[in-house]
């Protein structure tokens, strides 16, 4: 059997530092990849192929009763995605005519298209991340206005190839922190808060609202992923590898290398990690990044007519308001199971167990 490169731009141990060793930190790794050999483009279609049909199997796919059924938990996805080739190689030519200008502004706006949602593809081999880069560089050296939107879109790519030379190196990624102070870290053992969250049932309407995409499509907004991360490594303190398992089971493009790394990443344990003390406001997150509540209307519509004032702290409106929204907290929605406030300072005072910075 011969191996041929070609699930990443970059193969572990080909950009190392001067020292030769692997690369801990992005920012440099990615400078590093930029001024290396670029990658190679993508050879062009053949003509033709040699084909010789295969011999009767006996059996179909169906025969092998792979898809679910009941319950048909995959029901809703067809609605979302393209397997394969054709369909990685539309949307990748979508993205590029339509969203790419935009992508440095819209990247983190759930909701809006502006994201290339290729990660499946990626992740199942549908299209070489070799030629996501070469058409992303074309379009960045014919058109000027989207060189800086290419930019930060090839550095997307490059998260992922720097998770993937972490996981080459660093082989017990996805089982143990990367930074080992946080092996004392004192995790909640909170199953209702686990369960809560995995059901979009936290009372924080954007963290639900994600919950509630990963379960219907398999799929959540990258910028949502952060924070509900957050949420439940901070405000809950659930280790970060009950999350980890949730993605996995849930996404369509759950990819190891990827979800470790941005699971170790959100919780303050993995390389060149956002600090722990660093915890997103589930409330201001939704207010940003989604401010006119059409991302949370529509993955929770018994909130849909709640004014936008309210949509992402519902426990906040006035009786009447929520009468008039025909919310009732506690049977339509959920009240919060934490506040914010106390969440976010018990999480410190964890932190500062194995810090000594109490």
């Amino acid at each position: 059997m011969r191996r041929y490169p070609g699930t990443l731009l970059f193969e572990p141990g080909s950009v190392l530092t001067k020292n030769g060793d692997p690369y801990k930190v992005f920012t440099p790794f990615w400078r590093a990849c930029r001024v290396a050999t670029p990658p190679k483009a993508p050879l062009a279609r053949p003509d033709a192929i040699a084909w010789q049909e295969p011999p009767d199997a006996g059996d179909t796919l169906d025969d092998w009763q792979l898809r679910p059924s009941k319950p048909d938990w995959a029901a809703g996805w067809g609605e979302h995605w393209e397997p394969g080739s054709a369909g990685a190689h539309r949307r990748l030519q979508r993205f590029l005519e339509e969203a790419i200008d935009r992508y440095a502004e819209d990247r983190d706006r759930p909701d809006r298209d502006g994201t290339s949602r290729l990660s499946p593809h990626l992740h199942a081999g549908d299209i070489s991340p070799r030629t996501v880069w070469d058409a992303a560089q074309r379009v960045a050296g014919g058109h000027g206005a989207a060189a800086k939107a290419v930019d930060k879109f090839l550095a997307e790519l490059g998260w992922r190839e720097f998770s993937y030379q972490l996981l080459s190196f660093f082989p017990t990624l996805g089982a143990k922190n990367f930074k080992a102070d946080f092996d004392a870290f004192p995790w909640a053992d909170d199953k209702d808060g686990l369960a809560a969250w995995q059901t979009g049932r936290t009372g924080y309407p954007l963290v639900d609202a994600g919950l509630r995409e990963l379960w219907a499509t398999g799929y959540m907004h990258n910028r949502v992923r952060m924070v509900t991360a957050s949420f439940l490594t901070k405000h809950l303190r659930v280790h970060w590898r009950e999350g980890e398992a949730w993605f996995w089971d849930t996404l369509v493009d759950a990819d190891m290398a990827n979800n470790c790394a941005g699971w170790q990443w959100v919780a303050g344990s993995g390389a060149d990690a956002a600090p722990y003390f660093r915890i997103f406001n589930p409330v201001a997150q939704g207010e940003k990044f989604d401010p006119d509540g059409a991302y949370v209307r529509h993955w929770i519509p018994e909130l849909a007519q709640l004014p936008d004032k309210y949509l992402n702290k519902p426990w906040e409106a006035p009786a009447h308001i929520l009468e008039a929204a025909g919310v009732v907290l506690g049977r339509d929605y959920p009240a919060p199971i934490v506040e914010h406030k106390a969440a976010r300072q018990a999480a410190l005072d964890a932190y500062g167990e194995i810090t000594g910075k109490r």
